[in-house]
Order: structure tokens, then C-alpha cells, then sequence
């Protein structure tokens, strides 16, 4: 009898912790997808707009979003960054951690003092790099990313490429996509809203 109530007991707790493990669990983003093992990014090495190296210690230690894009750009780039500004603060809140990085496509008009230049009207804490094709694309690869030039012998070339905002976590690895909405007519852009929101669903599921 002592016995079969002992049982019934354990049961009973067992059955209560995984109720109550089941309503505390951490939600998962609601929008972005993500990979709760981060993905590796391989070594890359780019040049940032300051002429330093930007490289997989670049990343170390911070929650980074990471865009592709040109300065060039008639649309998606400066609309994406705007947005990004105005959640900047929303970031920073959630972790001091995050910060933007901008992947410039264009390295042949894209030079280091016009990247800087770019990126701190949008917001001075911003920071910027690129490289060469070679380096460039197997890095925006890894990414989960792509990015095309139709005809670099014009002028005035337009650069197809992602629209799409990727995280990096503090290990340097790929931990999460947030992709754009789009509808005809409208330029694509990720929601700011669902960003910050899937942000802290991140950060609760990593334990930071």
C-alpha cells in the first residue's frame, strides 16, 4: 500500500512539473525563422567603414542585424535603415548588446568614406563593410542571403539583393532571418514591430 501511494504521488508531481514547464515554456518567434543551435558563418574577411578589418570577432559579443544592400539603393536600403533607426532604442533596451551592421554589395562605388557616411545619417552607431565579390558573396552565402548585378558595365547599375534582416548572435553565429513582407507596388520591408518582438522571444530562449 506505502508503496503503490508513493508511486501515485510521484506521478502526480511529475505530471505538475511538466504542466507547468509546458505554460512557462518560452514561446517561439512568432515571424522570423529561426535556429535554436546557431549556424556557423565560416571564416570572412571585410573591410569596415573605418578601413579596419571586419571579421568573425566583429560579431563576438554582440546581438548583430545584418542588411545587404548599396548606397545606391533607390528603395529597399533606405527605407530598411530608417526602420532600423526607429527601433534602434527598442534594441538596445532589450539587449546593450545589439547593434546594426550594414553589408554593402557594391565594394567598386561603395568605398570605406562613403559607407561611413551613409550608415551615420541614418544613425551614427550604425556600422558598415565590405569586400571584395570574392569574398563578399560567399560571406552574404552564408547568410542565408544572395544579392545579383544586372550590368556593372553601366553607369548608373542597379544591384538586385535580400531584403531580408539577419541575426547574428554573440557567438558569431547565425541565429535567426527575419523575412520582408511584400505586396505589388510596395517596397519589401520587415515588420519593426514583429522584429523587437521576436528579438525578445530570441533573448529569453538563449537565457540572455
Amino acid at each position: 500500500m506505502v508503496k503503490w501511494r508513493f508511486s501515485l504521488l510521484l506521478l502526480v508531481f511529475v505530471a505538475g512539473v511538466s504542466t507547468a514547464w509546458f505554460i512557462h515554456k518560452p514561446k517561439e518567434p512568432e515571424e522570423a525563422t529561426y535556429y535554436p543551435v546557431g549556424r556557423d558563418l565560416g571564416a570572412f574577411s571585410l573591410t569596415d567603414a573605418d578601413g579596419q578589418p571586419f571579421t568573425p570577432a566583429s560579431l563576438q559579443g554582440h546581438w548583430s542585424f545584418l542588411f545587404v544592400g548599396y548606397t545606391f539603393c533607390p528603395d529597399v536600403c533606405p527605407t530598411t535603415l530608417a526602420d532600423l533607426r526607429s527601433i534602434y532604442p527598442d534594441l538596445k533596451a532589450l539587449d546593450a548588446r545589439s547593434q546594426v551592421v550594414f553589408i554593402s554589395a557594391d565594394p567598386q562605388r561603395d568605398t570605406a568614406e562613403r559607407l561611413k557616411s551613409y550608415v551615420a545619417f541614418f544613425q551614427p552607431e550604425f556600422k558598415a563593410a565590405t569586400a571584395s565579390h570574392a569574398d563578399l558573396f560567399p560571406f552574404v552565402r552564408n547568410l542565408g542571403l544572395i544579392y545579383s548585378i544586372a550590368d556593372q558595365g553601366e553607369k548608373d547599375y542597379l544591384i538586385d539583393h535580400s531584403a531580408s534582416i539577419v541575426l547574428v548572435n554573440p557567438q558569431g553565429q547565425l541565429q535567426a532571418i527575419f523575412r520582408p513582407d511584400s505586396a505589388p507596388g510596395q517596397v519589401p520591408h520587415v515588420v519593426m514591430k514583429t522584429l523587437v518582438s521576436d528579438f525578445s522571444r530570441i533573448l529569453t530562449l538563449s537565457g540572455s
